[in-house]
């Protein structure tokens, strides 16, 4: 019989009443939006595709932002505060003095953390008028959360599903159907961008990049429809803030506090989420914590890319952000970490990679679901293939605490469940799955913009 070992409480007091804005507290002014000729987007602007309240908190300075209590009585219904678990079993298999917590976003009911965001998007939306809400998903668990929110708001939702990952995960587009969603697999016909790419290559894979193109064209070309982001601009990562609000309280409860906070890294969301409320207390002086962000070796945006601006999506329709990327027009190889094959990263974690604050390391999709399966024999938890990396993160970092003789705690975001992404652990199992990443970064034709 698997055993827990220390469970953090739940209650409802747990879960915070505001989300956590890290803006004023970065090292550095966040660079502004800009077009290709280099002036700065207006906030204004950006009401085309967004409502006006989500781009007011792109762009606020307030610290804390308050969580409506309609939405948070939902969050509380739907099952926050979520687990905080020590993973005990681990800790004995490794033989490490380390603790190793994990925070357990997978109960929630589309499997992983975007929920948190899908719902307050969702929820601005609908006080603005909003009738429809077009998006992109890479693994689908975003596409998912949208889905749901969508239909307890009373909105219509148009997912565009990066095409490898329509076909790899059959499963999580019926999800995305059985709740209202109509899903597409991107590139489609249904865009002027979809169509440009499939008439040049009609077998193309498919990107989160060309995905974002199609769903910003289709929420321009219809009135009544907005634009709903999963991950990278400020608005999503504050809404996720609640993750990691919720473990510094239930750390707290136990006497904890972490030496490391580790989490995976597609776009920058389910990293935010939680480490955000505890890179708070870093720029403030108050602990020297580490803070591990990690991201595949097939889309090494951190690792391996540029600190400049680019474009969000592949057809060049987004603002231009600075960011860490690999460019717009890179499409990643299809590794069944879906939800990671971005070609950038939040601007507000680029900051705080630039600073050291946020230490990005990358790994290969073998050794990934080497660890995945470990956990999965050890905890009885099958992470999904992007929570993986944080799990292979924190047993390196638990097995460095080994060598040294270190008591230090671990704490990582678990952020959703595997159990929709199980083709991945049928090919690892198999001996079939692959690693793979670019030989060569080409950024020559992006953008002069300063």
């Amino acid at each position: 019989m698997l055993t827990r070992g220390l469970r953090a409480p739940q209650t409802e007091d747990i879960l915070p009443d505001k989300w956590y804005n890290i803006l004023p507290d970065l090292p550095e002014p966040l660079p502004p939006p800009r077009k290709p000729d280099g002036s700065i987007v207006s906030p204004k602007e950006l009401e085309a595709i967004f409502p006006r309240s989500l781009v007011e908190q792109e762009t606020s300075t307030e610290r804390w932002i308050e969580i409506p209590e309609e939405l948070r009585s939902i969050y509380l219904e739907i099952g926050r505060p979520t687990p905080l678990l020590r993973a005990r079993r681990l800790e004995e298999a490794l033989g490490t003095p380390a603790k190793i917590y994990f925070k357990y976003e997978g109960v929630l009911p589309t499997g992983s953390h975007k929920i948190n965001t899908a719902l307050a998007q969702a929820y601005y939306n609908r006080l603005e008028g909003t009738k429809r809400l077009t998006t992109e998903t890479g693994a689908g668990q975003w596409g998912s959360a949208l889905a749901l929110a969508g239909a307890m708001f009373g909105l219509k939702v148009r997912v565009y599903m990066v095409r490898i990952s329509y076909e790899q995960k059959p499963y999580r587009r019926i999800v995305m159907q059985t709740y209202g969603a109509e899903v597409v697999p991107s590139p489609s016909p249904y865009t002027e961008a979809g169509r440009k790419i499939l008439e040049k290559d009609p077998d193309n894979p498919g990107s989160l990049g060309i995905a974002i193109s199609e769903a910003i064209e289709d929420a321009l070309k219809n009135p009544d429809t907005k634009y709903s982001l999963g991950s990278v601009l400020n608005h999503v990562l504050l809404h996720q803030t609640v993750i990691g609000l919720e473990a510094k309280r239930q750390l707290e409860a136990l006497g904890e506090y972490p030496d490391v906070v580790i989490g995976a890294v597609g776009g920058g969301s389910n990293y935010a989420g939680l480490a955000y409320p505890f890179i708070y207390d870093r720029l403030r002086g108050k602990t020297e914590a580490r803070f591990i962000a990690v991201e595949p070796r097939a889309a090494p945006s951190m690792t391996r890319g540029e600190y400049r601006y680019d474009f969000g999506d592949t057809a060049g329709m987004t603002p231009l952000l600075k960011m860490h990327t690999i460019g717009h027009r890179f499409v990643p190889p299809p590794i069944h970490a879906g939800g990671l094959r971005y070609h950038g990263v939040a601007p507000t974690l680029s900051i705080l990679v630039n600073h050291g604050i946020v230490e990005p390391v990358a790994y290969k999709q073998t050794e990934v679901f080497e660890a995945a399966v470990f956990f999965a024999r050890t905890e009885g938890i099958i992470p999904a293939p992007e929570s993986a990396h944080a799990v292979k993160a924190a047993i390196d970092v638990a097995l460095e605490a080994k060598k040294r003789g270190e008591r230090i705690t671990i704490l990582f975001n678990l952020s959703g469940h595997g159990l929709l992404d199980l083709k991945g652990y049928q090919d690892y199992l198999e001996g079939q799955l692959r690693d793979a990443e670019p030989e060569k970064i080409d950024l020559s034709y992006l953008p002069k913009v300063e």
